[in-house]
């Protein structure tokens, strides 16, 4: 699967939800889905799913999603721990596994063979999880999964070497990103 594509079907029914993100998730997303509810974790490899977190707690009657990739959570793997324990029903947390550190050059993962996300993410206490990929699939299954109580877990294994847009660093480090989405954030 390519993540554009998979990313394309998530903005299609995540019109007005919290999408968290990071890194070339982030680049991607923002470019497919520009809204002021998207929240960049900047400068926070491995750190999305636990701002998230922060968010689902703080907004239980808000969806919050969670766009992460696979070296991102690697750096930070007891979040998924710490996400079970808390419990929000109000999460799901999405993961493109294209094998790869792709915002450090495309360096690869350590155990790619191997890793079993999902697995991990189930035998730490995630609700539901699932691995997907066939677009086809996911595209199937993707709006039962975004409906139910989480915390959800989704791996998405994808095509390294997508095809990224070139990266707005001034968006995403910049004040008015931060604002747009605190206000946004008010009045939902």
């Amino acid at each position: 699967m390519k993540r554009d594509a998979c990313f394309q079907l998530l903005a299609s029914l995540l019109p007005d939800d919290i999408v968290v993100s990071t890194y070339s998730s982030a680049f991607e997303w923002l470019a497919i889905r520009p809204h002021p509810l998207n929240y960049v974790a900047v400068g926070a490899m491995g750190l999305a799913s636990s701002h998230a977190l922060g968010l689902a707690l703080a907004m239980p009657q808000r969806r919050i999603v969670v766009l992460d990739g696979d070296g991102s959570l690697l750096m930070n793997l007891g979040t998924l721990v710490t996400i079970a324990a808390a419990a929000p029903k109000n999460l799901i947390h999405f993961v493109s596994r294209n094998g790869s550190y792709e915002a450090n050059g495309g360096h690869p993962i350590p155990a790619q063979g191997v890793l079993d996300f999902a697995g991990i993410a189930r035998n730490a206490g995630y609700r539901r999880t699932e691995s997907f990929s066939e677009l086809s699939t996911f595209a199937a299954k993707v709006p039962t999964l975004l409906s139910a109580p989480g915390p959800t877990f989704v791996e998405l294994y994808l095509e390294p070497g997508d095809t990224m847009p070139a990266p707005d660093y001034e968006h995403i480090h910049g004040v008015r990103a931060r604002r747009e989405f605190s206000k946004a954030l008010a009045s939902s």
